[in-house]
């Protein structure tokens, strides 16, 4: 399906991998359904490269430095998804949708490395480690297919990583 990029946000998302192979999952502020779970990711500020963005991201909503990370990969193309009809005016959202890019780093830290109100709002209530396989089933049902890309793609780090 062909898509008009201008109809898309821009924005990044994060793939975190602890050493044993499972990676950060986030739980929304302020919900508690199954459906409330997903990485770190956000828009791009104006100017910035895809990598800066999803580094500024990661701190912003975890409270992580590169000084913990190392990268492993990236997924050089836009992974879109749609908002389900009626999100975006009630939420008064202008876009159809995001278009992401997605990077994969390796956490060398400790837990205490991360926080959650490291930068103004905070987006997670609290965070788990977790298996890369699952995580599509724990993300709202319009983002899943964009996590599935994730899991087919940096599904060789959760093995090494092991």
């Amino acid at each position: 399906m062909s898509r008009n990029p201008d109809d898309y946000r821009a924005c990044v998302g994060v793939c975190l991998f602890h050493g044993d192979g499972r990676v950060w999952l986030g739980q929304r502020k302020g919900r508690t359904d199954p459906h409330s779970w997903q990485f770190p990711q956000g828009g791009l500020d104006a100017g910035e490269s895809h990598e800066f963005g999803a580094l500024r991201e990661l701190w912003e909503e975890t409270g992580v430095t590169i000084a913990h990370l190392k990268p492993l990969g990236q997924i050089d193309e836009w992974l879109y998804y749609d908002f389900p009809p009626g999100l975006a005016p009630r939420k008064g959202l202008r876009h159809k949708g995001q278009r992401q890019r997605w990077f994969a780093y390796s956490f060398t830290g400790k837990a205490k490395h991360f926080d959650l109100k490291a930068h103004g709002t905070q987006e997670f209530s609290r965070w788990e480690w977790a298996d890369l396989a699952e995580t599509p089933e724990r993300v709202v049902p319009f983002k899943r297919d964009v996590y599935e890309r994730l899991v087919a793609e940096f599904g060789g780090f959760a093995v090494s990583a092991k």
